[in-house]
């Protein structure tokens, strides 16, 4: 089979955006090929033929989930940027892609249930989540350079913090806003909400 590279191209994205709203919405074992081929009007055999098998589009999916965070973090200038207001403008970019991208945070949430186990066998994912600390190591070497930023903070300390947080929003929005009466669709909600965790590792990390 010989498909032009554009129309490859463009195949295999819409197969991964179907595939991710599917995988997350019933997770991996109750997800189905054929569910996933008559919503891009494709066939099983087309989508075997991109990733091999449900269990090579599933880590597909995953490996494409990661890596759209990751490629949001690139938006921040490290060199040209204050390092508070680096740290604040990660922190805030970070919530914006959880909350836009719920099927990510269910993604993630699917695979711990599962104890990670497709996560393991992609093991292009521990290169692609190194930038991130990069990001991290580099904004807070220049804060501590500058005197702004404590030094006994690591950047895996501040990454678990801003993600909790995040994923937050989003796998518990629910049940939180259920018994505390928030609704986080409310822009005024979520503006506030967006402004706390800048203010939390900003505060947290001044020297």
């Amino acid at each position: 089979m010989t498909i032009p590279q554009r129309d490859a191209e463009r195949t295999r994205s819409e197969l991964l955006e179907v595939a991710t709203q599917v995988f997350a919405e019933q997770g991996y074992s109750g997800a189905r090929v054929d569910d996933i081929a008559e919503r891009t009007r494709t066939t099983k055999r087309m989508i075997y033929y991109y990733f091999g098998s449900k269990e090579g589009l599933y880590e597909a999916v995953l490996e494409n989930a990661y890596r759209g965070i990751r490629e949001a973090e690139r938006a921040i200038d490290v060199d040209r940027t204050d390092p508070v207001a680096a740290i604040r403008q990660l922190a805030e970019l970070t919530f914006d892609h959880h909350v836009g991208n719920d099927a990510f945070v269910r993604l993630v949430a699917i695979e711990n249930i599962h104890r990670g186990e497709s996560i393991r066998r992609i093991e292009s994912l521990r290169a692609l989540a190194q930038p991130a600390k990069t990001l991290l190591d580099e904004i807070l070497d220049r804060g501590r350079s500058a005197g702004v930023f404590r030094d006994e903070v690591e950047a895996i300390d501040v990454h678990l913090v801003i993600s909790s947080y995040c994923v937050f929003q989003v796998a518990n929005r629910w049940t939180f806003g259920y018994l505390f009466g928030l609704d986080f669709a409310d822009p005024a909600q979520r503006r506030h909400l967006r402004s706390v965790i800048g203010d939390v590792v900003v505060s947290w990390l001044s020297a």
